[in-house]
């Protein structure tokens, strides 16, 4: 069991197992949310979230395929605690720091390296995605 809260920990999201998928995002929509060169999101199926605590407020934007992204985060503090896509029903994303857990997994996929900050280096192994879908070229 992981337990995911905001900076002033009032908002909370426990999940159970290990997440389906963690993933790098370089778009610069994650760039701007996340305030830093990208976002390390992991995704939970609506199964595996056992527990969610606190006040939150949503904001909604249109993604890349078109359909929405809600972003749930704390109207106290401002951090960004889960993300649902229309993209990926059934899936839960918490942001990785939201956990504070230096063991949680690594990700699997880097997407949006078309956009990526050209310093950012991901570890070898890793499936690189030019956008949400395309693989980049080797």
């Amino acid at each position: 069991m992981r337990t995911a809260t905001c900076q002033c920990g009032q908002l909370s999201v426990t999940v159970e197992g290990e997440p389906a998928m963690v993933t790098a995002c370089n778009c610069t929509r994650c760039q701007r949310r996340s305030g830093s060169a990208f976002s390390l999101s992991s995704r939970w199926t609506s199964e595996q979230v056992i527990n969610r605590l606190g006040d939150s407020s949503i904001f909604t934007r249109k993604g890349a395929s078109g359909g929405n992204v809600h972003c749930v985060f704390c109207p106290r503090c401002g951090s960004t605690v889960s993300t649902s896509l229309e993209l990926f029903p059934g899936l839960i994303g918490i942001p990785v720091g939201c956990f504070a857990d230096p063991s949680f997994p690594a990700p699997q996929v880097a997407a949006w390296c078309d956009s990526k900050f050209g310093w950012v280096r991901f570890p070898e192994g890793l499936v690189l995605l030019r956008d949400q879908s395309r693989p980049m070229e080797t």
